[in-house]
């Protein structure tokens, strides 16, 4: 793609890094085949190629953003489908990322869309907060159809939608400190990342996971001082709150690192190893904290990646149990991981079935499924009714935002992958799963 922008655009290194991937697309419209938004809605500037347009546009002629960009920016769930199709290599995650802060910096959103906004950023990243709101929710259940009939309230009727009716205590093992591998041969030294919303929803995810890499001789640090990832409010456009969390955890993952080493950081939510793995870019302008955070980024691992590195024993049980595994967006565009869970969940002894359009988003996205809920709910009815078609009793996969999206419609439990891991290899059977076909292993 051809690109006008003068040398003193050129000047400021984000628009600099943004006409380099411009550049490299070719308007091939491979993208617009497995982009959601396009698939479901049919305009071309919903696809990547009508927002790299725009996005050009916006940026060579210096202009704050406007409504229609505002728009169609927003109706992207930043999947990434369109990068695993891409031949040129283009780099829509970065670009949009910029377009987001632009706009974020350049537009002013109605009143309520940014009271809905700023609302997001100020409780998801924060446990604490987060715990609170949903403990209120329930006062706002009553009047969810009176807000699903105004345009500006329905991202609170999504809201209320989502939160679940009851809510898990926090986890004692979020507290920073030391689980020891178990056994006499140490294999392997680990930061976990606690998080933000996970912690909140299924705070067992992460548990089950220190449970069973200490029974595998793994040592777990839990680390003072870090916190959400910053990928909420780095697809918000917030940049400084996003590299402020950045930032924390490279701190927090350093001292770790100085203390006594670590092989990796193991992440159990994709869409924040999606982000993480990205620190090394989102901070390579900061001097202080460029080369910590490509190092922070290199060993970060989703836990299926971890654990496909090691040398597994043979599992305590072989289930049998058939499992739709939903891979999602983050973890397979994102993160290029497609082939590990699935391995891991067939070793265990599980039947591996994978449902038609895998490449296609939930719907989940963040905070979409909030903000944008018709298009979400659209997805997700997609999606649900792929896996029911599987037959599979289950479904697993590796990300709270998918679990939290697909069991609200689905009628088959949703569990992270790590659970039923967790379960082959002696932990405790995970809730909604049957024994139907279990089978001992010999």
């Amino acid at each position: 793609m051809q690109t006008n922008f003068s040398a003193a655009q050129l000047a400021d290194p984000h628009v600099a890094e943004s006409e380099k991937i411009l550049r490299k697309c070719v308007h091939c419209g491979f993208c617009t085949a497995t982009c959601p938004t396009y698939v479901t809605l049919g305009n071309e500037l919903d696809s990547p190629r009508g927002r790299i347009y725009l996005i050009k546009d916006m940026l060579e002629n210096g202009r704050p953003a406007d409504k229609e960009i505002v728009t169609h920016i927003d109706r992207c769930l930043s999947c990434l489908a369109c990068m695993t199709t891409c031949p040129s290599g283009v780099n829509y995650m970065h670009l949009v990322d910029h377009a987001r802060a632009h706009i974020q910096e350049t537009y002013k959103r109605p009143l309520l869309d940014r009271l809905t906004r700023a609302m997001l950023a100020a409780v998801l990243p924060y446990p604490s907060r987060f715990r609170a709101v949903l403990k209120l929710a329930g006062l706002g259940r009553p009047f969810i159809g009176l807000f699903d009939k105004l345009p500006a309230l329905k991202p609170v009727a999504a809201m209320l939608k989502l939160a679940p009716a009851s809510i898990p205590p926090a986890s004692p093992l979020a507290s920073p400190g030391t689980h020891a591998g178990q056994g006499t041969k140490k294999r392997g030294r680990v930061a976990i990342l606690t998080g933000c919303a996970q912690s909140v929803l299924d705070p067992a995810i992460n548990d089950t996971t220190i449970s069973l890499l200490t029974r595998l001789g793994v040592e777990v640090v839990v680390p003072a001082g870090e916190g959400c990832c910053g990928a909420l409010v780095h697809h918000m456009g917030r940049e400084d709150q996003a590299l402020a969390s950045a930032r924390q955890n490279v701190d927090a993952w350093t001292r770790a690192i100085e203390k006594g080493g670590l092989d990796a950081i193991i992440i159990t939510a994709s869409g924040c190893g999606t982000t993480i793995k990205d620190y090394g870019f989102m901070l390579r302008l900061d001097p202080a904290y460029a080369e910590k955070a490509v190092r922070v980024s290199a060993l970060a691992k989703d836990v299926t990646e971890y654990l496909a590195s090691l040398d597994l024993p043979e599992p305590v049980r072989k289930p049998g149990t058939v499992v739709a595994y939903h891979s999602a967006c983050s973890m397979q565009h994102g993160q290029k991981i497609t082939r590990q869970p699935k391995e891991l969940l067939a070793k265990a002894g599980f039947v591996v079935r994978e449902p038609r359009e895998g490449h296609l988003c939930c719907g989940s996205a963040g905070t979409y499924n909030i903000l944008q809920p018709e298009i979400s709910a659209k997805l997700r009815d997609r999606k649900v009714k792929n896996i029911e078609a599987t037959g599979a009793s289950i479904v697993a996969t590796g990300n709270i935002g998918c679990i939290t999206q697909i069991a609200s419609a689905a009628k088959l439990p949703v569990v992270h992958t790590i659970k039923l891991l967790d379960w082959a290899y002696g932990g405790p059977k995970p809730e909604g799963v049957s024994d139907t076909g279990l089978i001992a292993a010999e």
